[in-house]
């Protein structure tokens, strides 16, 4: 086949099943090991995968008894981690709602000069009293306005990114100039949120950006999406819904000017990996039966302002639970986890159960041939052009993944054998952005 799937491996401590860290193979501090995270790359980079991921937030997420909740700074980790790789994407995830477009635009450039052009940034806007409070407000803005905030932070962005032409720098000994001064310039931008002068203070980097990508499903998330994003994370239970999804943002794309190929859609899947079917069944039962049910009902019950006594884990949900609107977070996955719910008529314990691998992203549970396959349908049918891949134990699922997933996918020719670009918008396919302050060449009529 000419076109080819992109694979990301989303890390997280002991795995994405939130029981993943009482297993009797897994390190409980293996988030806070930098040792960890750099073995994770390194064998990610083994299967020669376009890329890893780090999600992040400015704020104690969840309830610190159910699993590892500290997290080491996902910028810091991708410095450590692009010295002692080679060719793997390194996205981190970064909020627009407490970062100034200055310092992020500097970050970010520095890693793509470090890791020779591999750095992708995964732009969030933040929600939640808990995380506002940590900077000194109440609460966060409405969901359009972290939106509109989060478009011009991007705008300003790329702004700096192109404060210097790629050929400022002349190092030049004889005539003793090291960079020619009309070629870096200020930005001088004043907008409703930002008031940013510049230029940066880092020259034009190997990408020019890093590879923008983004995780947000809502309709502000698929039109910033569909206007910015070179990658998108989403999370699709069936087949069905993401192909709906597909064509919606392609279609919202197209609609902007951009060339739909550029826009990467990737659903996340959450392999369970076994000898047999009845294999990786029992590995996924066992994941559930580790589960502490007390400590997701307490953060449903808060996702869904009620009172925690309200829900009764032998029961379906209850019928007053806020509709979508209402909900200032995440609005997306809200109503992905409730339709699941009531679709299927699950009690909260059955529901925490399937949320427990992957918290609304596609669980698959088989052999490695039958998770080839599923990957392969979702190509081929059009619903992605590729996945997250979210293993529910690390490191032995992303071992299991690459030894034995990759190689079928390879033979199938869906997949790379090796390598064939240095930086990450090469492995996607992706043009190295034009500088917009750039003069437009001039053609002869």
């Amino acid at each position: 086949m000419s076109k080819q799937l992109h694979l990301n491996a989303f890390l997280m401590s002991t795995g994405h099943h939130e029981a993943s860290w009482r297993l009797p193979e897994s390190d409980p501090h293996a988030n806070i090991k930098i040792g960890n995270y750099v073995r994770l790359a390194q064998i990610a980079e083994r299967g020669k995968l376009d890329s890893i991921f780090f999600a992040d937030g400015p704020v104690l997420f969840g309830d610190t008894g159910r699993r590892p909740a500290g997290k080491l700074d996902p910028l810091v980790l991708l410095s450590a981690i692009a010295v002692q790789t080679s060719r793997i994407g390194l996205i981190a995830t970064a909020s627009t709602s407490y970062n100034s477009p200055f310092n992020l635009a500097r970050r970010f450039s520095s890693i793509d000069w470090v890791s020779d052009g591999r750095v992708g940034w995964n732009i969030v806007t933040t929600a939640g009293a808990d995380a506002a409070r940590n900077f000194g407000l109440d609460d966060t803005p409405d969901h359009k306005v972290r939106y509109e905030k989060a478009a011009e932070f991007v705008e300003v962005a790329t702004k700096l990114w192109d404060s210097w032409d790629d050929d400022a720098v002349l190092a030049d000994k004889e005539g003793g100039v090291h960079t020619d001064p009309d070629k870096v310039r200020k930005i001088d931008h004043e907008g409703q949120f930002f008031k940013v002068q510049g230029p940066l203070n880092v020259p034009r980097s190997p990408q020019a950006y890093p590879v923008l990508v983004q995780a947000g499903s809502s309709e502000d998330g698929k039109a910033f999406a569909a206007r910015y994003a070179e990658a998108i994370f989403t999370a699709q239970q069936t087949i069905e819904a993401g192909i709906e999804f597909y064509n919606d943002v392609k279609r919202r794309a197209v609609e902007l000017g951009r060339d739909p190929e550029t826009v990467k859609v990737l659903p996340g899947i959450v392999p369970v990996i076994g000898d047999t079917q009845e294999h990786a069944r029992e590995l996924d039962a066992e994941l559930e039966r580790l589960i502490s049910p007390e400590y997701a009902k307490r953060q449903l019950a808060r996702t869904w302002g009620l009172p925690v006594e309200d829900l009764d884990l032998d029961s379906e949900l209850p019928d007053d639970l806020p509709t979508e609107d209402e909900i200032e977070g995440a609005k997306s996955r809200f109503t992905l986890i409730v339709n699941l719910a009531r679709h299927e008529r699950l009690t909260l314990r059955q529901l925490i159960g399937r949320l427990g691998g992957g918290r609304g992203h596609h669980t698959f549970a088989g052999t490695a041939e039958q998770v080839a396959d599923e990957i392969e349908l979702w190509f081929t049918r059009g619903a992605a052009d590729g996945f997250n891949i979210m293993p529910a134990v690390l490191p032995s699922g992303l071992e299991r993944f690459v030894d034995e997933v990759v190689p079928i996918l390879q033979r199938r020719g869906l997949f790379r054998t090796d390598y064939t670009e240095a930086t990450l918008r090469g492995h996607y396919g992706l043009a190295r952005p034009a500088n917009q302050y750039a003069p437009a060449l001039v053609t002869a009529g």
